[in-house]
């Protein structure tokens, strides 16, 4: 029975991530499997590789052929350098120590340019931030400077306008005394006049009860007149 090494599919839609399987080569790509070798995930940065590094020589051993995905995610993990050194031991050609040796420093060296692409990464999403955040900064102080000039000059044109209103209320507040004056002059006239009238009234009113105490005089002496004419007759 013909076997493959090749990727099966999870997830969902625009987000998927991947078993590593040993699988019948005349199964489907998503159907059954033999066994599962590990995973990857190519949606973190760097991409997340495990695999189950004993199993996956295993199978490598037993002539099991990796599709060109799986070869490559197999060689990141360092498993098909592991089938190479164990082909050299059993050639002869290196001892298990030697080979055991080779691979751990290459696994160190591969760890560290690992960490070293995460340690960038995260320094360039750091700047990146830091970067994002400044525009920010300077947007919102933008916007807060032109809020504080509109405000500023809104205060001012309407300091303009009551200065204005109150330059147009003065002649209104100058005239209103004057007319105040002219109210208080005509009632100081109008009980002058009614004080004239009044004595005018007076005057004429006695020289009437004097006419009228004279007429009643003038009888009274015809009378006396007359008896004393009477009296000489006798």
């Amino acid at each position: 029975m013909p076997v493959k090494i090749r990727l099966q599919r999870h997830g969902k839609k625009g987000n998927p991530f991947y078993w590593i399987v040993a699988a019948d080569a005349r199964s489907k790509r998503d159907g059954r499997y033999l066994e599962k070798l590990g995973t990857y995930n190519p949606n973190t940065n760097p991409a997340t590789v495990e695999v189950k590094l004993d199993n996956a020589v295993n199978w490598l051993e037993k002539g099991a052929q990796p599709t060109d995905t799986a070869r490559t995610l197999l060689s990141y993990r360092g498993v098909m350098l592991k089938h190479h050194l164990n082909g050299g031991i059993r050639k002869g050609a290196l001892s298990q120590e030697e080979a055991d040796k080779k691979f751990a420093a290459w696994l160190e060296e591969k760890e560290a340019k690992i960490q070293a692409k995460k340690e960038g990464l995260s320094q360039s999403e750091s700047e990146l931030k830091a970067k994002r955040l400044a525009d920010e900064k300077a947007v919102s102080d933008k916007r807060l400077a032109d809020a504080a000039a509109a405000e500023a000059e809104a205060a001012a044109e309407e300091a303009t306008a009551e200065s204005t209103e109150a330059e147009e209320a003065t002649p209104e507040v100058a005239e209103a005394p004057a007319e105040q004056t002219e109210a208080v002059a005509e009632q100081t006239e109008a009980p002058a006049e009614e004080a004239t009238t009044e004595k005018e009234a007076v005057a004429e009113e006695a020289e009437q009860e004097a006419k009228e105490t004279e007429a009643a005089e003038e009888p009274e002496a015809s009378a006396e007149q007359t008896e004393a004419s009477e009296e000489k007759k006798e």
